[in-house]
């Protein structure tokens, strides 16, 4: 526990942050209404359901206007009664009827959210998630026809409910001193939260629409093995860093729907590229799209970048770089820019040992990132480097002759399926055994783990820099960082 904490303090204080201000407004907002003398005739019709109600519907408003600030990712990168009654309050009344559709909207993103859906049906997760407009603007308008009504100020003046709620059978009598009460809907309350970050995201929209329009031109089309494009692009005033990804539309195949990619290629070349597999309808018919040998290449529109965790890489003194199958993708583009680096002589480097995992299912996977690697290898070998870039390469998926075969070549200088020095393993990780191994090596140093894989990896990854972090600062410490798309 102890491990966990001092590696996720500021996650927790976050987190402890969230709860606290929802506790707060959640019990200012059901006290005002429980107890506020302004409610007290409205608590005697709905009772204690009011107050519930409204605290509830606080908290909302809240965590709405929190909503909106993770879609700005330009923002992000320069710093997610009666039965007749009932049926007229639901659906012929504005607060119903917004009510309802809400409620509707949040069912389908909820339910449109579950990882089978997004990775089997990406585009019913694409579509769903952008009705969250109806469910914004039915969130304005809920409150605005003021079905919540209080006593005036005026009324509570002549007749306060400490003084006249037990005498209502005289509030019509002329010589009575307590008149009956008179009240007034509430204002809306909704959009004063959802106002702020909405002109924000509104802009935000903007400014990603118009860099979209601007034109960009592909300079090379590659097909890789394993069913993998690559696209090399240039575009006016584009600047990235390491492990930044961009929004990718093929108005051809879809108007609308926009794909995120990891660049692949290097701050410091003059281009931009992506390497993109087949893995749903979308990838798939972009992939056909680009093999078709007489046909004009297919126009692309990019929206970005936009930064990752990625991005932190060279601020640590140790790194673990972690990519399962195309997953590999953003470290491309890290390796790619050590490769500069070392060959520019850059003494701001501050990162001192790299280690890098791949885990792949078919040795072809390895076919479209090996010319990288053995330029990387071969860079480090002659500038005397050669612990410094250390790979570690996995293949989970093959049959007894690739094993053989490989038995029989192990004293080779070179690797039979990779060619590369830096031998292929066969089988997967044993993490406690990696993690221990670089605590050892590195007992005083601030090691990075950075993944772009799958769930239940990031899972066994996190709770390893738990396990071999150090409670003395002052020692081997793990900070675990995860690609999400």
């Amino acid at each position: 526990m102890a491990n966990w904490l001092v590696n996720h303090w500021l996650s927790v204080l976050v987190l402890v942050t969230w709860l606290g201000l929802n506790v707060f407004l959640f019990v200012h907002a059901f006290l005002s209404y429980e107890k506020g003398d302004k409610y007290y005739y409205t608590r005697e019709i709905l009772g204690s359901a009011l107050a519930w109600a409204r605290a509830s519907a606080r908290c909302l408003n809240f965590n709405s206007m929190l909503i909106l600030f993770p879609l700005c990712r330009n923002l992000l990168s320069f710093l997610r009664g009666t039965c007749t009654t009932v049926m007229y309050m639901t659906f012929i009344s504005i607060p119903g009827f917004t009510g309802v559709i809400i409620t509707i909207v949040l069912v389908l993103m909820v339910t449109s959210s579950v990882e089978f859906i997004r990775r089997s049906y990406f585009e019913v997760f694409w579509y769903t998630h952008h009705i969250f407009i109806i469910y914004f603007i039915g969130l304005g308008i809920h409150g605005i026809s003021g079905i919540v009504r209080g006593q005036t100020e005026e009324s509570m003046k002549e007749s306060h409910p400490h003084r006249c709620a037990e005498f209502f059978e005289k509030w019509d009598d002329h010589d009575s001193h307590c008149k009956r009460p008179q009240f007034e809907g509430n204002s809306a309350e909704s959009w004063k939260w959802i106002l702020a970050p909405g002109v924000l995201y509104i802009f935000e929209r903007i400014l990603r629409f118009y860099r979209s329009q601007q034109r960009v031109m592909i300079t090379k089309v590659v097909m890789h093995p394993s069913k993998v494009l690559e696209l090399q692009m240039i575009k006016r005033g584009f600047s990235m860093e390491v492990g930044q990804y961009i929004f990718v539309n093929c108005p051809s195949i879809s108007y609308l729907e926009w794909h995120p990619f990891t660049l692949t290629s290097a701050p410091e070349e003059d281009f931009f590229s992506i390497h993109i597999r087949a893995a749903g309808d979308w990838t798939e018919n972009l992939i056909k799209a680009f093999e078709q040998q007489h046909s004009p290449i297919p126009r692309i529109e990019v929206d970005g970048p936009f930064g990752t965790a990625s991005e932190d890489v060279f601020q640590y003194e140790v790194a673990m770089l972690i990519g399962a199958g195309i997953g590999v993708t953003p470290f491309a583009s890290i390796l790619k820019s050590i490769w500069y680096k070392f060959r520019h002589a850059d003494h701001n480097l501050k990162t001192q040992t790299i280690y890098f995992y791949w885990i792949c299912r078919e040795t072809d996977a390895f076919a479209w990132f090996n010319d990288l690697l053995a330029s990387l290898e071969q860079e480090m070998e002659e500038l005397g480097k050669v612990g410094f870039l250390n790979f570690r390469l996995f293949l989970t998926g093959w049959d007894s002759n690739i094993v053989g075969h490989a038995a029989l070549n192990f004293d080779k200088a070179t690797d039979i399926l990779t060619g590369l020095k830096h031998k292929t393993f066969f089988g997967r990780p044993m993490w406690d055994k990696e993690f221990s191994t670089i605590a050892t090596i590195h007992p005083k140093s601030v090691v990075g783990v950075f993944l772009c894989g799958p769930q239940a990896l990031a899972k066994s990854l996190r709770k390893c820099c738990h396990q071999y972090s150090s409670l003395d600062p002052r020692k081997v410490q793990f900070y675990f960082n995860k690609e999400n798309f």
